[in-house]
């Protein structure tokens, strides 16, 4: 593995030392080349299986996947490329152009976001796997998408994981990772909920124990719900939650040059961008403080320059985690 060993994590020690990807869970079909699919074609709303912000995780899958052919590269998923070659069947306009051997990133929409989502994907590692390892024996990732973290990361023992998403998301994921014949490195559990909906009940009757110490990821979530479906979701996960569960979700930026302000200028970008509704906004960590929560914001720009990889633009949004107190 070609990863980073600089120290760059503020939940735990050196990625090299404290992080150790799951080895031998390669997936046999990748191809020579990876596909390049500019992240607005696999964002689009128009008709199949998948919703439209389920289909959104097709992108993420697509830079995950580019990543992971790089030398330099901040993770390696090895089940990304079989979910783009899955999507790459059920949507024809999948099929595009593809990177060279050097990894050549794309370019548009996908350029944007794409060292935002490896930041964020490096980054969500470091700190599930520093929770887990500081105690909390269940993680949830709500609205998980084609996340593959269950399978290609090295768990502690007795650390279960909870996928939620939509019903059409969790199908399509699961038939690609039994044709992988993937296993799980965790044990794991998949609920389909719609997660604007009530959803406790659901999750405590797969066996989700509310005294326990919990992690909770909230992965490019956020921002598709509108402030009271946010604050919904959150206070049913704040009330299932024990002394000691932490929390982490995007912070973005609330002036006009963050991400989601740069993204809704860019031509083309209107199909993804009128998904949009906002979260909680900026007023994320006041929320979290006045629901039983301390909180801390990791600035987008400082990671990435830890992890090697110096934004080109300034960056004020970042990731927020936070601890039940």
């Amino acid at each position: 593995m070609l990863l980073d060993p600089r120290p760059g994590s503020l939940t735990g020690p050196s990625y090299a030392q404290g992080l150790t990807y799951a080895q031998g869970r390669r997936v046999r079909s990748l191809r020579t080349a990876v596909t390049v699919v500019v992240a607005e074609v696999a964002m689009t709303m128009s008709p199949g299986p998948l919703p439209g912000v389920g289909r959104t995780a097709l992108g993420v899958a697509c830079i995950r996947a580019m990543e992971s052919r790089r030398a330099d590269r901040l993770f390696d998923d090895p089940y990304a490329q079989a979910f783009v070659e899955a999507g790459r069947v059920l949507f024809p306009e999948l099929h595009g152009s593809r990177a060279d051997s050097q990894g050549r990133e794309p370019s548009g929409i996908g350029a944007l976001f794409y060292p935002h989502a490896v930041v964020r994907t490096r980054f969500y590692d470091e700190f599930l796997l520093s929770a887990a390892a500081a105690g909390c024996g269940q993680v949830v990732l709500l609205a998980a998408g084609l996340d593959a973290r269950a399978f290609r990361l090295s768990w502690p023992k007795g650390v279960r994981v909870f996928e939620l998403d939509l019903p059409e998301v969790l199908r399509f994921k699961q038939r690609v990772l039994d044709e992988q014949t993937a296993t799980p490195a965790c044990e794991r559990t998949t609920l389909a909920v719609d997660l604007r909906e009530p959803w406790a009940e659901d999750l405590l009757a797969a066996g989700f124990q509310p005294s326990a110490a919990t992690v909770w990821l909230a992965e490019g979530l956020l921002v598709y719900l509108s402030y009271d479906e946010a604050s919904g979701m959150l206070a049913t996960a704040s009330e299932l939650s024990a002394p000691g569960t932490q929390l982490s979700f995007e912070h973005a930026s609330q002036d006009g040059n963050g991400l989601l302000a740069r993204a809704r200028a860019m031509p083309g970008a209107g199909r993804l961008t009128a998904m949009w509704k906002g979260g909680l906004g900026g007023r994320a960590p006041h929320w979290l403080a006045d629901h039983g929560w301390q909180c801390h914001i990791q600035s987008r720009s400082d990671l990435a320059a830890r992890y090697g990889r110096p934004l080109d633009e300034p960056s004020s949004g970042g990731f927020l985690t936070a601890k039940r107190t």
